[in-house]
């Protein structure tokens, strides 16, 4: 009787066990029209594709579109308290697209992001920072101020880092690198986005089997 009892028990907790770990995760894509998925029909966009190769990969996950074409850091600030839900476990956060085409002073980038990921800590949301790269036009001062803001900040906080939303598209030759662009040069192509995510999927995996 006893060893039969112990077994039903296994069985309760393997099947707890399973429940468990399959439990889907909830994940915010908080960014721009890169997150968005601006000029592309809606399957092709970033966080479609996201989903699909999660799903591929063996991980069921809700991402959650919080692309705002046209957003800056300021309205990242902005919104960022009531996009994060209850329900919300983990955050990717790619903003800052927006503040360089309009030159904005890297110091209020970089404060606009700190309010933002003072609030995903305040509501003890996990965080994938996602980076961006200032043009060598905008001159060297701003590049330096620009470009650190990102690591800085996601050690600040204890948060996953990625250098470039770009990387997947072999960025560092423009010729390679423009393929994968819609024809405004900006926003990637449905191959593009295709390729960015087969970068940047890798930390994303990192972040959400954090948050479960």
């Amino acid at each position: 009787m006893l060893q039969a009892r112990r077994k039903v028990l296994a069985t309760i907790l393997a099947i707890w066990g399973v429940a468990a770990t399959a439990e889907e995760v909830d994940l915010l894509a908080f960014g721009d029209s890169l997150t968005a998925g601006y000029g592309l029909i809606e399957t092709e966009g970033f966080v479609p594709q996201l989903r699909d190769w999660l799903a591929a990969q063996g991980h069921e996950v809700r991402v959650v579109n919080a692309g705002v074409s046209g957003d800056t850091t300021a309205g990242g600030a902005a919104r960022i308290g009531w996009s994060l839900t209850p329900e919300i476990d983990a955050m990717i956060l790619t903003l800052g697209g927006n503040d360089l085409l309009r030159g904005i002073d890297p110091a209020v980038t970089r404060a606009n992001l700190d309010t933002i990921l003072s609030e995903a800590e305040a509501h003890g949301v996990s965080v994938l920072v996602v980076g961006l790269r200032a043009p060598d036009n905008y001159g060297p001062e701003y590049k330096t101020a620009f470009d650190a803001i990102y690591p800085d900040l996601a050690e600040d906080y204890g948060a996953l880092y990625e250098p470039s939303f770009f990387a997947g598209l072999g960025e560092d030759d423009p010729r390679e690198a423009r393929q994968y662009f819609q024809p405004d040069g900006i926003h990637p192509n449905a191959d593009g986005v295709r390729r960015i995510i087969e970068a940047l999927g890798p930390r994303v995996i990192g972040l959400i089997t954090g948050a479960e």
